[in-house]
């Protein structure tokens, strides 16, 4: 029987385990084609101390935080300034919205108990999970990672309330030579499908395609030609917003899943 991935060409979009998904794609009998949008995520502490300072000052009535990662390295960053008690009390004596089962752990490990949890990870199940809350004139610190997170901004902002964002780290744009190739496969159908394994690598590629006039062009590459491939929910949810309908998700969020699930894909529409 002829292997799933069987003259596939499958585009690696991270920056990690690309030696794992090369050779899992391979045994698949697929072309792995690497090509990272990942960029570079570090961490901006000098940048975040004014801002977490003014969120001490300034005080809150809800936070928002969408990773556990970011939580923990803001108390770490607190901690550093001497402050750390003072930015735990503002956080209890807020109203908390929370993420992600990751964000969720980190804030129980510090005794906070969230009033609003997503019922699947991702921004849109956070959105639904505020839906009924009044944000006129609140005050509302959201913790953000690696993006702007424009849709939970606009919803609040919409509403009214008073937005401070601060951001933990800072994302650097991934090599633009990889990109503009990247792009030229999609409208040239030189690819079969893209595997996307952050909805930062989502972003890089349409924020790319947006500011060269050719994002029109990408969402039909995709919608008719090329596959979307995403790792899990939340990354499923950065391409639906940027109008890509048609995305294979595996059941188990694992990137070794993700692969086999294409190669299934593939198989199921050669027996059709």
């Amino acid at each position: 029987m002829e292997k799933g991935l069987a003259g596939k060409r499958i585009v690696i979009g991270s920056s990690r385990k690309i030696e794992e998904l090369q050779t899992l794609i391979e045994k698949q009998g697929g072309v792995p084609l690497v090509r990272s949008l990942q960029g570079t995520v570090i961490l901006a502490e000098k940048e975040v101390e004014p801002d977490l300072v003014e969120f001490i000052k300034r005080g809150a009535d809800w936070v928002i935080f969408t990773t556990g990662i970011g939580f923990e390295t803001m108390v770490k960053i607190a901690e550093k300034l001497g402050c750390a008690e003072e930015f735990l009390s503002i956080v209890r004596g807020a109203k908390v919205a929370s993420r992600g089962y990751k964000t969720l752990g980190a804030l129980k490990k510090m005794e906070i108990v969230p009033v609003a949890i997503d019922e699947d990870g991702t921004t849109k199940g956070l959105i639904q999970a505020l839906q009924n809350v009044d944000f006129s004139e609140k005050k509302v610190m959201v913790q953000l990672h690696g993006e702007t997170a424009q849709r939970l901004s606009h919803f609040l902002e919409e509403r009214g309330a008073l937005v401070q964002k601060i951001l933990p780290y800072q994302h650097f744009a991934p090599d633009r030579e990889t990109v503009q190739k990247l792009c030229q496969e999609l409208q040239n159908t030189d690819c079969d499908a893209v595997c996307f394994t952050t909805a930062t690598q989502v972003r890089s590629l349409f924020d790319y395609s947006r500011a060269n006039n050719f994002h029109n062009e990408i969402v039909e590459a995709f919608r008719h030609h090329v596959l979307a491939v995403a790792v899990g929910k939340v990354t499923s949810e950065a391409l639906k917003e940027e109008g890509i309908e048609r995305v294979l998700v595996p059941e188990h969020e694992r990137m070794g899943a993700m692969i086999i699930q294409l190669s299934k894909y593939y198989q199921n529409e050669t027996t059709i």
